[in-house]
């Protein structure tokens, strides 16, 4: 579908009316809002063969560069242990598999936050 050029400069005069069902109406309204943008702006880029990209909650972007952070200092120090440097001589079976328990536990934890991204809340 070809792509319109959007007029630099004005203001749009024509207007289209749409009837729409209670139910068709929310969901419009909570697809623009996922998508980040006016009902309007989402109808009419929708209108003209635009592929619509959803917005990235923020806030579950930085609970994974979090989550990231804890994985890297855990796999940092599970590395320190089995290149066995002198800081973790007194790291006995059950620490190392504390530690990898707990990179296990973030690992699903972040799987859980990135399905929360990846899936829109009416799907899940």
């Amino acid at each position: 579908m070809g792509k319109t050029a959007r007029p630099i400069a004005g203001k749009r005069k024509h207007h289209l009316r749409v009837p729409v069902f209670p139910e068709e109406k929310k969901l419009i309204e909570a697809q623009a809002q996922r998508a980040g943008m006016s009902v309007a702006r989402f109808l009419r880029e929708v209108g003209q063969g635009y592929r619509i990209g959803g917005v990235v909650d923020y806030e579950q972007v930085r609970e994974l560069a979090r989550i990231n952070g804890d994985l890297g200092r855990l796999g940092g120090l599970l590395k320190l242990w089995l290149t066995n440097d002198e800081r973790t001589a007194q790291f006995g079976e059950a620490t190392i598999r504390a530690v990898l328990s707990r990179i296990e536990a973030t690992q699903d934890e972040m799987g859980q936050v990135m399905m929360a991204v990846v899936m829109p809340r009416a799907e899940r």
